[in-house]
This record gives structure tokens, C-alpha cells and sequence, in this order.
């Protein structure tokens, strides 16, 4: 039986591009906390610095088979900084869009803007429907049920950053299908004017 902590990391990772379970394991456990505290340090939220290491791992797996690297523990640090650089800007549009839905001026709807309205809330609806099951269920406990992400997560056995992702998801799909009608409804009081 082989006993994978005294091997080297090059000689698990030539066990790791020959597919071998037990070297990525073995790596996954040297180096996971060290990910972690790189991230964690960066993010501070738990479960974004987990989804970090867990990406930077599933990807040495993916490509197992074609990188070649000299540090693997430097290669590693590298790859989760670059991660975390990635959620930071991630998070930064976020607040961004979010930020510009709080600062947009809001519209007294007239009579004549409600047939679309009316419409609008139908795109919506269809929207909805056309999202997959998962970003669905979680659209709805959202919006429908007004169900806070921690408990969201907890009813689906998933993480509060995914139902984050998820909820992003499905607000980017309709913003994009009500555009028009939005753009439209943002006109209607100029057109009054005329």
C-alpha cells in the first residue's frame, strides 16, 4: 500500500496526471487550509473563500492531464489569488447593479402605462418559467415567499453563495427579456409632455 504523505509533490502530482485519486486527495490535504486562509483573508465570507479552493482544485483535476507545473505550491497560491481577484470584481459589479436599482429614479405610473405594466409583468412571468429548475425554486422562495438566502440554502442543501449566484442568475435573465418594455414605461412620462 503506498503511503502518500511522504511522497514529494512532484511525484504526486506525476501520480495526479495519471489519474490517481489518492495523490489529488493527498494534495488537496496539504494545501486546502493554506487556500482557504489566502482567500478568507481577501473575501472574509466563509463560503466564498470554500468556493475559491474548491475551484482551484477542481480545476487542477480538469487538467491534470496538461499542465505541467515546477512550484506546486506557489502555482496554487497563484491560482487562488487570481480566483479571489476574480470574485472581488465579481462582487464589485454586483454592487454596482444593485446599487444602480437604488439610486434610479422611481416612476409614477400613469393609467395609460398600465397595459404595460400589465405586459411587463407577463415577460416576467415567462421568464420565470423558462429559468432552470434550481435558479427557479430559488427565484420563487425569494421573490414569492420572501425567504432570506440563509434559509433558502438551508431548505436546498445548498451554499448562501450559490443561491446569491442563483438569484443573480435569474434577475439578469428577465432584466434582459424586459429591457424594452422598460425602456419603454421610462418614456411614457416624456411622451405625456408632447
Amino acid at each position: 500500500m503506498l503511503i502518500y504523505s511522504t511522497y514529494t509533490n512532484p511525484a504526486l502530482l506525476k501520480l495526479l496526471s495519471e489519474s490517481d485519486e489518492l495523490a489529488f486527495t493527498e494534495l488537496y490535504n496539504r494545501f486546502w487550509k493554506k487556500l482557504f486562509t489566502i482567500s478568507y483573508n481577501r473575501l472574509k465570507e466563509k463560503e466564498s473563500a470554500e468556493d475559491i479552493v474548491h475551484d482551484v482544485f477542481a480545476s487542477l483535476w480538469k487538467n491534470r492531464h496538461q499542465i505541467e507545473i515546477a512550484a506546486l505550491e506557489n502555482y496554487l497560491a497563484t491560482a487562488t489569488k487570481y480566483a479571489v481577484l476574480t470574485k472581488i470584481k465579481s462582487f464589485e459589479r454586483e454592487r454596482r447593479y444593485m446599487s444602480s436599482f437604488a439610486t434610479a429614479p422611481v416612476i409614477e405610473m400613469q393609467v395609460e402605462s398600465t397595459l404595460h405594466y400589465k405586459r411587463l409583468l407577463e415577460i416576467v412571468k415567462q421568464e420565470v418559467e423558462k429559468l432552470p429548475e434550481k435558479c427557479r425554486l430559488v427565484f420563487n422562495y425569494s421573490r414569492q415567499q420572501g425567504m432570506p438566502v440563509k434559509e433558502i440554502a438551508k431548505e436546498l442543501h445548498i451554499s448562501p453563495k450559490t443561491v446569491e449566484n442563483q438569484l443573480n442568475k435569474a434577475l439578469k435573465q428577465i432584466k434582459m427579456a424586459a429591457r424594452p418594455f422598460l425602456t419603454l414605461l421610462s418614456l411614457l412620462p416624456l411622451l405625456g409632455m408632447l
